[in-house]
């Protein structure tokens, strides 16, 4: 376990790299190394914002780093992951973890070769409405999550699949925790050449079942999961951080309850408020120095990935695909 401080660097400086940077640069326990952008007017402009040193090329920035966080287009992310990897430098690698699962299980091949820590961005992990109802998970048997956004053209290089419903995979596969055993799917392109709404319906093989919605052509904004299990069900607003967990009162079949309220204990859920971002950073950065294990690892993003194309898959098969000209 090292007690130096870690020299970090961000990759990549659009809407969420330039947030990364933000937070990272004033965290106690690192040397922030600065940014590195392709785009050298973005990188300029975010480096007099945040008072930073923009690097001119990428080997500059990897050669003042003990770990860097990587929030490049996806399409971007094995090529830059693998040069970081390569020089055996720690990587927080935002989701997807890449555009193909050959690439992404490639990243996590390099990672354990070189012994370095590799972390993929899936930030609801550290949700405060996730991480509220973590101490009442007990085994969950029905998901229903519903992501819509309304449409803007960050992210539009992939279908909604991978822009926006791998968030809902991921909490799914930690969640459940179990192979998935059928897949169904639909979806449709709207305003892109890419799927821009999708539904799909996974059947794991412990018998839970999770029915997954997003969307990038909503009026308004939703992002909402709820879960029931045997002994209760939850309702989490992941936007707003809150939820509401309504569980059985122990002994309730002899209470000769008449109706549902009388069986039934609310608890309103409730973690310390922190930006999920921040959190997640932390969590790489303790990683890093060994001071924990890896909160979301290169393998569960891969997963996640393998899973999403699968959906992916399933809405090309899917006879509304089909019947499209």
């Amino acid at each position: 376990m090292s007690t130096a401080p870690v020299r970090v660097g961000v990759i990549g400086t659009g809407a969420l790299g330039f947030h990364h940077a933000r937070l990272l640069r004033r965290m106690p326990g690192i040397t922030f190394a600065g940014i590195y952008d392709n785009n050298s007017a973005r990188a300029a402009e975010v480096a007099a914002q945040l008072e930073t040193v923009a690097h001119p090329a990428l080997a500059p920035l990897l050669d003042g780093v003990d770990a860097v966080t990587v929030a490049v287009p996806t399409p971007a992310h094995a090529e830059v992951g693998t040069a970081v990897l390569e020089r055996g430098i720690a990587l927080l690698m935002e989701k997807p973890l890449a555009d193909t699962v050959v690439a992404a299980e490639d990243l996590v091949r390099r990672a354990t070769a070189r012994g370095v820590v590799l972390q993929v961005g899936h930030v609801e992990r550290f949700n405060r409405a996730v991480r509220a109802a973590a101490p009442y998970l007990d085994e969950p048997r029905f998901l229903q999550i519903d992501r819509l956004a309304p449409f803007q053209p960050r992210g539009t290089d992939v279908a909604v699949i991978l822009d926006l419903m791998i968030h809902d995979l991921d909490l799914v596969l930690e969640l459940v925790r179990s192979d998935v055993v059928d897949v169904r799917a639909t979806g449709v392109p709207l305003l892109t050449t890419h799927v821009d709404i999708a539904n799909a319906r996974i059947e794991f093989a412990n018998g839970a079942i999770a029915n997954v919605t997003a969307s990038r052509v909503s009026r308004e904004r939703t992002r909402k999961l709820r879960m029931f299990q045997p002994n209760g069900y939850f309702s989490l607003d992941l936007a707003q951080g809150s939820g509401d967990y309504y569980r059985l009162k122990a002994g309730w079949q002899s209470l000769g309850a008449t109706s549902l309220e009388q069986i039934v204990e609310h608890v309103r859920l409730d973690a310390p408020e922190a930006e999920p971002l921040k959190l997640e950073l932390e969590s790489f950065l303790r990683a890093v120095r060994g001071e924990e294990e890896v909160v979301v690892s290169g393998a569960a993003g891969a997963h996640a990935l393998a899973l999403a194309f699968r959906i992916a898959d399933a809405v090309q098969a899917s006879p509304l695909a089909a019947a499209r000209p």
